[in-house]
């Protein structure tokens, strides 16, 4: 997977929001929880079309990861997660739930020239 330091979270988060990834999503009673519908999903619900990881400028090993994902029900858009000693292990616990035929490394929008899919 690549490291994505030359552009940062809000920067992704904005290209997936013009393609159409305009849900966001936190994790509740080990479910993801769209905030503005509230409609719960289980693992076997979700599928995540890509992940992106970035590195803390200051500290490298502050890191978060972008979670671009879709739900059975049509729901897309994106979770931000820490990663490292800070991390929300709730969101690590759940992502490891979901089943591997649902993790895809997809790009969805046009990656960039320095982008590339490992």
């Amino acid at each position: 997977m690549k490291n994505d330091s030359s552009k940062n979270e809000l920067d992704y988060i904005n290209r997936y929001e013009a393609a159409g990834f305009t849900d966001q999503y936190r994790i509740v009673d080990e479910q993801l929880v769209n905030v503005d519908s509230k409609t719960h999903y289980k693992p076997q619900d979700v599928t995540i079309l890509k992940e992106h990881r970035f590195e803390g400028m200051s500290n490298p090993s502050d890191m978060s990861l972008l979670y671009v994902i879709e739900t059975t029900d049509g729901s897309k858009g994106t979770l931000l997660a820490s990663y490292g000693a800070n991390a929300d292990n709730s969101i690590h616990n759940f992502m490891k739930e979901i089943p591997e035929s649902n993790i895809k490394n997809d790009y969805v929008i046009q990656p960039d020239t320095d982008d590339h899919q490992v």
